[in-house]
């Protein structure tokens, strides 16, 4: 297949910014995905997280468990091997996974939904490279939604008001080594992203693949510093699906990687909890009407996405 996810340069949005914003609108309404370079981040504050993590699940399970709060639906600390299970699948992810999320005031209107971070004591380092990584991917997030926001006619900074405070989360994933030989080929189920847009630092790995319009599995993996960028279902439905949220999954290797442990690190990029996601004006026409005509908070359905995966 040559057909592949492109790769592109961020820094063109402030040297050549109609044909960056035509061609990254382009990939994602084609595709759902885009790989993003020259975004700035440092190779050594993604190397310390990646590093501090596999420190992280390298620890006794009894000591992992200390960090799960039981019927948070994962909000925050350590969700353990083979609970989240995608939407209709028939087993469970063969992952255990952390979330991070964002550092605001405890009497923000937002505290009952945001709860606090939790932070292993074991692991030096794990908060200060977490939350750098958490910051820095979350800045990217914002230039990526300013070119997406001129690309379907919307002012530049239309989405930062409305991700400010935005229920974000940073994912440190585990994929343990497969070892017995009846396992399901797929790490992660068939699934779409319930965000506005996911960020992946760390697709070198084998194993990520998106469903083309085709019906083929399209494999990504990444070069350089690039981070892979999809569309989530709540920005799907802002766009009435201008922006498609693809189906994506992570399989096994079928090589000897699939005996290894594979880790990898994405930033799910949410809306304030309380933004209504209303279909966008701009893109409901008379040949594309409205498939939402029933607005909802992005908190609500956030809840809603949980509960059909298993988490809540």
């Amino acid at each position: 297949m040559t057909r592949q996810v492109p790769t592109l340069d961020i820094g063109r949005y402030d040297t050549d910014r109609d044909a960056f914003v035509a061609e990254l609108g382009a990939a994602y309404r084609e595709f759902g995905f885009c790989c993003i370079s020259g975004h700035g981040i440092a190779p050594e504050l993604i190397d310390g997280a990646y590093e501090a993590f596999r420190r992280f699940f390298a620890l006794p399970e009894a000591v992992k468990r200390r960090y799960h709060v039981p019927g948070s639906g994962g909000a925050r600390g350590y969700t353990p091997f083979g609970i989240e299970t995608a939407k209709d699948a028939r087993h469970p992810d063969l992952k255990e996974f952390w979330h991070i999320g964002r550092e605001i005031p405890r009497d923000s209107v937002y505290a009952a939904v945001m709860p606090p971070n939790l932070w292993p004591a074991e692991v030096p380092g794990f908060r200060e490279y977490g939350y750098g990584l958490y910051e820095a991917l979350d800045q990217l997030g914002s230039r990526v939604l300013r070119a997406l926001a001129l690309h379907i006619d919307l002012p530049e900074h239309f989405f930062e008001g409305r991700t400010d405070s935005g229920n974000s989360i940073l994912r440190p994933l585990h994929y343990p080594p497969i070892t017995a030989p009846d396992v399901p080929n797929v790490r992660a189920g068939a699934h779409e992203d319930i965000n506005l847009i996911t960020l992946l630092v760390g697709a070198s790995a084998e194993g990520l693949e998106v469903l083309t319009r085709e019906g083929d599995w399209l494999p990504i993996t990444t070069q350089g510093d690039a981070i892979v960028v999809n569309i989530g279902d709540m920005l799907q439905r802002l766009t009435n699906h201008v922006y498609p949220s693809t189906t994506h999954r992570v399989v096994n290797p079928a090589n000897a990687q699939a005996r290894v442990s594979r880790y990898s690190v994405p930033f799910f990029l949410h809306p304030n909890p309380d933004v209504v996601l209303d279909v966008l004006p701009s893109c409901v026409s008379a040949e594309h009407p409205s498939r939402y005509p029933e607005p909802i908070t992005a908190n609500d359905y956030l809840m809603q996405r949980l509960r059909e995966i298993k988490l809540v």
